[in-house]
């Protein structure tokens, strides 16, 4: 059967400490959002097939619906809380074989490796491919459909959240799994590039500024330099690095 990779990203509108993250503003004059970088990202890779919104149900979502419709892209609608059910949802109505699994709140992706990743998981022949072990908001997995599948009829309400792998990392005997071997320098666990805090969003504002040029395909690495030279800027999210790594899904 011929492989087609879907990139779904799960989006609502919500969040106590920032509201809308995916729309924020990297650029404030040229109305770039987060996930416009992203989107501009993703759109450069032929073998990425389709980028699908899997937009929770509820009036304050439906923009992303609009969003999707000017992007010419697709979107579908879901439960807000079974996020798992969403993706599989996304990746039935658009023919998937396996889904790209990408945050809508992190701009940057580790893109300089996709394309060997989605290789290695096709000659693999792996059920879930994984980028572990890299800045918290650049990093994403690769996830037969059928394993989402298997993971939603088996898994519980937990694993039907946010976290989609989750079930598919707590029972590794049931699928075939590999963590992508990376180089140690881009495991940097006093970095962060995931919007959740209005200092995430100045952080990654600046790094857009510095790196607009390249856009949407800006590397990590470039970035990992500019923020060693850049030290204050590492500072402003200090307080949320801790926190954030013990909530990222590692291998079990």
């Amino acid at each position: 059967m011929k492989r087609k990779l879907v990139a779904v990203l799960a989006c609502r509108h919500s969040g106590s400490r920032l509201f809308g993250k995916p729309f924020q503003n990297l650029d404030i004059k040229s109305n770039t959002k987060v996930i416009d970088n992203l989107i501009g990202c993703l759109k450069k890779f032929k073998f990425v097939s389709n980028i699908v919104l899997a937009v929770s149900k509820g009036n304050f979502n439906k923009s992303f619906i609009s969003y999707a419709i000017l992007k010419n892209i697709k979107s579908v609608i879901g439960n807000e809380k079974d996020v798992l059910s969403r993706l599989v949802k996304a990746g039935v109505e658009s023919k998937a074989s396996d889904i790209l699994r990408v945050s809508s709140e992190s701009p940057f992706l580790f893109h300089e490796i996709l394309e060997a990743a989605w290789t290695e998981h096709k000659i693999k022949n792996n059920d879930f491919t994984t980028a572990d072990n890299v800045i918290d908001g650049v990093g994403f997995e690769i996830i037969k459909l059928d394993a989402l599948k298997y993971s939603h009829k088996f898994g519980r309400t937990r694993h039907k959240s946010e976290f989609c792998s989750l079930f598919i990392r707590e029972n590794p005997d049931k699928f075939k799994c590999q963590k992508l071997s990376i180089d140690k320098k881009f495991d940097r666990r006093d970095i962060r590039l995931t919007i959740d805090y209005p200092e995430d969003l100045i952080l990654c504002r600046e790094i857009y500024k510095k790196f607009k040029k390249k856009a949407p395909l800006i590397n990590i690495k470039d970035i990992i330099s500019y923020l060693d030279k850049n030290k204050k800027l590492i500072l402003l999210t200090k307080k949320y690095t801790k926190m954030g790594y013990q909530t990222l899904n590692k291998w079990n």
